[in-house]
């Protein structure tokens, strides 16, 4: 994907991000424990199928293939997390580790607010070919916010 290309479904504001977070932190921490368990289970069956002789009268193949068959489920359900995910207009980057893209308009470019499962609000943003490594501190007044209306004394 040309970056120039990209349009994203939603694009939020810092406060639009944090306001939706509580459902995308349910969501995020359920695609986090499961792609957890479904990585340990997918090496855990390698290393049982490794150099294994399938024939049968294998008393194991009956096992492995019930275990298969979870994994294809829970692969499945993990596949409904991200669609949940996508269709709040966020972008889910990894399972395991919780992080999640809020597209933004930052300076009349899109960028990406950036948010990671433990994270206690939406406090990152960075470029859209940055990624994680290139994450980037909000600073007050960086990203556009949901009114235009000046805020008098009284409320500072």
């Amino acid at each position: 994907m040309n970056i120039n290309d990209y349009r994203p479904a939603k694009v939020f504001t810092v406060e639009q991000a944090n306001a939706v977070l509580p459902l995308v932190r349910a969501i995020t921490a359920d695609l986090v424990q499961l792609s957890r368990e479904v990585m340990e289970r997918r090496e855990r069956l390698a290393l049982l199928n490794a150099g294994r002789n399938a024939s049968a009268r294998d008393p194991y193949s009956e096992e492995l293939a019930q275990i298969e068959e979870e994994l294809a489920k829970d692969s499945q359900q993990l596949q409904a997390y991200v669609d949940e995910l996508r269709e709040l207009g966020v972008e889910p980057k990894s399972g395991p580790e919780g992080l999640v893209d809020f597209p933004c308009l930052m300076d009349d470019r899109i960028v990406y607010l950036c948010w990671k499962l433990g994270e206690p609000e939406v406090m990152f943003w960075h470029e859209l070919e940055a990624g994680f490594a290139g994450r980037q501190s909000l600073v007050a007044g960086s990203v556009a916010q949901d009114s235009d209306e000046p805020q008098d004394d009284e409320s500072l």
